[in-house]
């Protein structure tokens, strides 16, 4: 059973906004294009040796970052309107620094970066990439971060925990339309009727600002949806809380990774200054800054096995 609000239930639940915890305010995050805050790197000599000699920047001297800005904590544009700022491009500023070289973060589109990288307008794609086998036939990568999905309920809701498809039975729970998570639900909806267990209702909502005030007024238990975004918005309201994390592959492990050019030897280099960041503690700190830490992995690893084909 699924759940669509009308205009006129979207009006009502809007309604409650005066009761509902607003979300964060821009001046509570640092939208400089300048970024003081910011984690460097120094060189890491023994990556800078292994870039393919013939490798062609895209600019040299430079490391050109493909970025898509729309939404914290991955980017947006700093208050320049036309720098890219946010969790993807503190690790882009990692790699730079540790490659040896300037940073360029270009803001594109997500339909964009594919032919941009290959055309060699960027020289990576550092944007919430998660590795798969068909994208693998294409690109290299060099993973610095979990693919997860988080479960999220109203602070002031009973349900503590959601770590097994039984856990959502009986619940009204909010997803996305057409993504891997209510993928994800539908297959859990099914084994849990097989085992004469309770519905599930799933609602969908366009409007953030309606989806969150259905969570806080009752009208849904939780949110499925990428734990990122949702870690971000908690980390600065004091409204929703975490209830359980799961692979973006379920059951099958998925990670992040900078997307480099295929066969281009650039990304064991890219890897190598991912493991020293995560030795000398400067990545930990980068992923604390945009409350990613849950995300951390313990090493950096070139293709990996990735999502399988559909």
């Amino acid at each position: 059973m699924s759940f669509r609000p009308s205009r006129r239930d979207a009006l009502a639940v809007a309604a409650l906004a005066l009761i509902a915890a607003p979300a964060f305010a821009a001046d509570e995050v640092d939208l400089g294009p300048a970024q003081p805050g910011r984690i460097r790197a120094a060189k890491v000599e023994a990556a800078i040796r292994l870039i393919p000699a013939d490798f062609k920047f895209a600019t040299p001297g430079k490391l050109t970052v493909a970025s898509v800005p729309g939404r914290l904590p991955f980017a947006v544009l700093a208050t320049d309107n036309k720098t890219p700022v946010g969790s993807e491009p503190d690790i882009a500023q990692l790699v730079a620094d540790g490659l040896g070289l300037e940073l360029v973060n270009v803001p594109t589109v997500w339909a964009d970066w594919p032919l941009g990288l290959v055309s060699g307008k960027f020289d990576a794609v550092i944007h919430n990439v998660t590795v798969t086998e068909e994208r693998k036939e294409k690109f290299d990568f060099s993973t610095y971060r979990k693919d997860l999905l988080g479960f999220y309920v109203a602070l002031t809701n009973k349900i503590a925990n959601i770590s097994k498809p039984e856990d959502i039975a009986g619940l009204k729970v909010i997803v996305s339309s057409g993504t891997n998570q209510e993928q994800i639900l539908l297959r859990w909806i099914e084994a849990n009727k097989a085992k004469g267990l309770a519905a599930t209702e799933l609602q969908y909502y366009d409007d953030e600002a309606v989806l969150d005030l259905a969570i806080q007024s009752g009208r849904a238990d939780a949110y499925f949806g990428p734990n990122a975004t949702s870690a971000f918005k908690a980390s600065r309201q004091n409204n929703l809380k975490q209830v359980g994390t799961f692979s973006g592959g379920w059951p099958i492990t998925a990670e992040i990774a900078v997307t480099t050019r295929k066969g281009s030897g650039l990304a064991d280099a890219v890897t190598a200054v991912l493991n020293e960041q995560i030795a000398n503690g400067n990545y930990a700190k980068s992923l604390a800054r945009w409350s990613l830490s849950a995300e951390a992995i313990d090493k950096s690893q070139t293709n990996p096995p990735g999502l399988p084909k559909k």
